[in-house]
């Protein structure tokens, strides 16, 4: 018999399970969500460029994070909301704009690990080889950086969609809120071996590279940190290295849990759930923890009165305040 191929593209996407009465509050919660990531990050990357005290490799490095969020979650979160809102029949996207969607969804999740091991790299330098940071923390170097983390993001991801563009459709359905390269493979008759395998090879060298980085670069600061006597230099490292450490906890085990789930068809809502919370629960923790915690950030909301100083006499009297 003659094998016959769709190819339609026009697809379906299956979208959240919700009921008529929870629709809405579903809805608010992913609007406010996406408006709260969006006001943050482009806010952080915009004070890092308009205040020059924060013209540092730490600061340069760290606007990567917001701008890959700000970028992973305007392609998805707001065709969600729109789908929402709409019939399950009604939910169509075009073949190209579910690539397109499926292209940035991948570039998010592997930019945020090649970007949190550049700062890893330079977390590594500045407490390990303090003296010589600015010599090898220079512009030119954390352009080189930032180039890297997109770079090689870019060129893994490309590869990895373009197996799965080369394969006939037979199918209409998406399986998922929102396009994705293991949801557009899926769609095919043909035999997907070779994508199984990039995808498994993939998924294996980018965590053990983004794993082993972390492992490599906290141990060697565990070592500085334990042989060293200045309390400074502790502080230092302890401040800025779990924050950075706690993010990555964060981001790998929302990743891992969304892998693991797409392995179990039972499972499915859980897993729509889980890939939507990888986008929105980094994305605004990100500017949260890596902006506001930074003394130069805080000081810089103080001197335009949007930040409280707490000094010793007012801390007295608030507490004298709450005896009372």
């Amino acid at each position: 018999m003659e094998n016959i191929t769709f190819n339609s593209f026009v697809l379906q996407l299956e979208g959240l399970k919700v009921t008529e009465t929870s629709r809405y509050y579903v809805f608010l919660f992913f609007f406010f969500s996406y408006l709260f990531i969006m006001m943050t990050n482009v806010g952080i990357v915009a004070l890092v460029f308009m205040d020059r005290n924060l013209h540092q490799p730490m600061y340069l490095l760290f606007c990567n994070l917001p701008l890959n969020d700000v970028l992973g979650n305007s392609i998805m979160i707001p065709r969600l909301l729109w789908d929402i809102l709409k019939p399950p029949s009604e939910r169509l996207i075009s073949y190209y704009e579910c690539v397109v969607q499926a292209f940035t969804t991948h570039m998010f999740g592997t930019t945020s690990h090649t970007v949190l091991m550049i700062m890893a790299f330079d977390r590594y330098v500045a407490i390990c080889n303090p003296l010589r940071y600015a010599d090898i923390m220079t512009n030119r170097k954390v352009v080189t950086l930032t180039v890297f983390a997109w770079g090689v993001a870019f060129v893994l991801v490309g590869v990895l969609l373009g197996l799965t563009i080369r394969l006939n459709r037979c199918r209409t359905l998406i399986e998922n809120p929102f396009c994705d390269n293991a949801s557009l493979f899926k769609l095919s008759c043909e035999s997907v071996v070779i994508n199984n395998i990039y995808g498994l090879t993939f998924t294996v060298v980018l965590f053990t590279s983004s794993i082993g980085c972390m492992v490599l670069t906290y141990t060697s600061i565990s070592v500085v940190c334990l042989t060293s006597k200045s309390k400074s230099l502790n502080s230092k490292a302890l401040k800025t290295c779990s924050t950075h450490l706690f993010i990555y906890v964060v981001m790998i085990s929302c990743g891992l849990l969304f892998i693991v789930l797409h392995r179990f068809p039972e499972y499915s809502d859980q897993r729509k759930l889980s890939a939507i919370l990888f986008h929105i629960i980094p994305g605004s923790l990100n500017p949260i923890i890596y902006g506001l915690q930074s003394k130069e950030v805080q000081r810089f909301f103080r001197s335009k009165g949007l930040w409280p100083h707490f000094d010793a006499a007012t801390t007295s009297l608030f507490f004298s305040r709450f005896k009372g």
